[in-house]
């Protein structure tokens, strides 16, 4: 087995309605109507400030993007108690550690908040190293991995060929792409199923699926 960087949000953390409520929170804010997880999936990308100018219909200048962020943020952590980790999360983790793989986690929730969220979570220990954001948010992914690679790379040594991510977004795919690595995409919400089969890698139904993919890549 490969060594496994995990996305977070929407793949091992089944958060997808505390996004829309946290969404529809700026939505609020701005005086536009609120949206549903379909609307959501159909214009969601990365950077994030391109999302919300499709779901506005206009340009997001840097001041209205640091207020839209912070309310994004403020929604989302007041409703953060509710959510839990993925049905089959433990299940998948559990897959990865028996057939001899290591994993790691990356996520672009802010890193402060991320890893007490883990440890609570009594996950912590599975990963050889856990990264969340650190600095500003709602960038693409591709950078943060490649500096993740190098924090596992010193954790645990694996060449380029032996990482696969498992996401569940385009970016993840995009990401991966960029660094070199492979991937495997999990049918979680962020996106509809058809645009996630047009990014090229496997597409999962369900995590220990998607391990099972990354270990037969």
């Amino acid at each position: 087995m490969r060594h496994v960087v995990w996305d977070w949000n929407g793949t091992l953390f089944d958060d997808q309605h505390l996004v829309i409520e946290g969404l529809n929170a700026v939505l609020d804010e701005v005086g536009v109507d609120r949206v549903d997880l379909e609307t959501y999936q159909r214009l969601y990308t990365r950077p994030v400030q391109v999302f919300y100018e499709r779901l506005l219909g206009r340009p997001v200048g840097p001041e209205e993007w640091g207020r839209i962020d912070a309310v994004f943020h403020a929604g989302y952590r007041a409703a953060l108690d509710r959510a839990r980790l993925t049905a089959d999360a433990g299940d998948a983790l559990d897959l990865v550690a028996d057939t001899g793989g290591s994993q790691s986690l990356l996520s672009m929730f802010p890193h402060a908040q991320l890893v007490p969220l883990v440890e609570g979570l009594g996950i912590a220990p599975r990963f050889a190293v856990v990264d969340g954001l650190r600095g500003a948010g709602g960038g693409v992914k591709a950078p943060y991995l490649e500096r993740h690679l190098d924090r596992v790379a010193r954790a645990v040594p694996r060449s380029p060929q032996q990482v696969v991510v498992i996401g569940d977004a385009l970016d993840d795919a995009a990401a991966a792409q960029q660094v070199g690595v492979d991937c495997v995409l999990y049918d979680g919400g962020s996106h509809p199923r058809a645009e996630l089969e047009r990014a090229g890698v496997p597409v999962a139904d369900t995590l220990p699926a998607a391990v099972a993919a990354a270990a037969s890549g």
